[in-house]
């Protein structure tokens, strides 16, 4: 059973494109197809932990808001932050889905439980993913990964009762 859904940022739940106004401001642009599957998956007991390589206070707001706890941002050794995360919830591997897109995700995810990739991802992340989106990053791929692992523990109709009308 799957325990703790980690994300790679840029390129996964982002397109992986920069925006950086004349101004220098930052601005990414979010899926909330992809917000909706997270909390879904989280008020089921899942963990959901981010891990990625750059630093920006728009993502820590976006998690914020989907009530994402473990945000690691700026780091280049995912093993180690992951390895750390493991610890602290008394996980292994075998516990632990994964999705990235890029090099940097190569090693850790190969180390996990379950892979998942956005269909644009890098051909080596492809070539080891479990499981590859139909979507690119930031178009939904994040809430396709989710919904596979929820539909495979038979939790996904927990997620459908949630939206469904009370009988009066």
């Amino acid at each position: 059973m799957i325990k703790l859904i980690v994300l790679d940022v840029d390129g996964t739940l982002t397109d992986g494109k920069l925006y950086i106004s004349n101004s220098g401001d930052e601005m990414k642009s979010f899926n909330v197809k992809d917000g909706l599957g997270i909390t879904q998956a989280i008020k089921l007991g899942k963990e959901i932990a981010i891990i990625t390589g750059k630093t920006s206070k728009i993502v820590h707001r976006r998690c914020e808001e989907l009530g994402i706890k473990e945000i690691h941002q700026g780091i280049k050794d995912k093993i180690s932050t992951l390895d750390s995360i493991l610890d602290k919830y008394n996980l292994s591997y075998d516990n632990i889905a994964y999705m990235g897109d890029d090099l940097i995700d190569l090693a850790v995810m190969k180390r996990c439980k379950l892979a998942g990739a956005p269909k644009d991802s890098v051909d080596e992340i492809l070539a080891i993913s479990d499981f590859i989106s139909t979507k690119n990053g930031g178009d939904g791929a994040v809430r396709e990964f989710i919904e596979f692992i929820l539909k495979k523990e038979n939790l996904w109709e927990n997620v459908i009762n949630n939206f469904m009308p009370t009988e009066q």
